[in-house]
């Protein structure tokens, strides 16, 4: 199953406010995940659905993202890219 990664408006905002390098890695590597058979395996389910579903970890940083399963596509929606140590704050 082909996945399609997209970026919500404030996930691309997240990015906007990381140095470059690290938006290579991360918009790279959700793009290897999404280019795999089950991305999913990857993934970790996550315990509070309000932050959401899943979350990939690529170094110090977590992109927290839905799965849209809507007709033949499967969108990965990425919902936020934080560092570790702020992205479970406030919950």
């Amino acid at each position: 199953m082909k996945y399609t990664p997209r970026y919500t408006p404030s996930a691309r905002k997240d990015l906007g406010r990381i140095p470059p390098q690290m938006v290579k890695r991360i918009t790279s590597k959700v793009a290897y995940y999404c280019s795999q058979q089950n991305p999913l395996r990857y993934a970790k389910k996550l315990s509070l659905p309000m932050l959401g579903e899943y979350r990939f970890r690529i170094g110090d940083w977590r992109v927290i993202f839905d799965v849209d399963k809507g007709g033949i596509v499967v969108v990965l929606l990425v919902l936020t890219v934080k560092h570790r140590k702020d992205v479970y704050r406030g919950l």
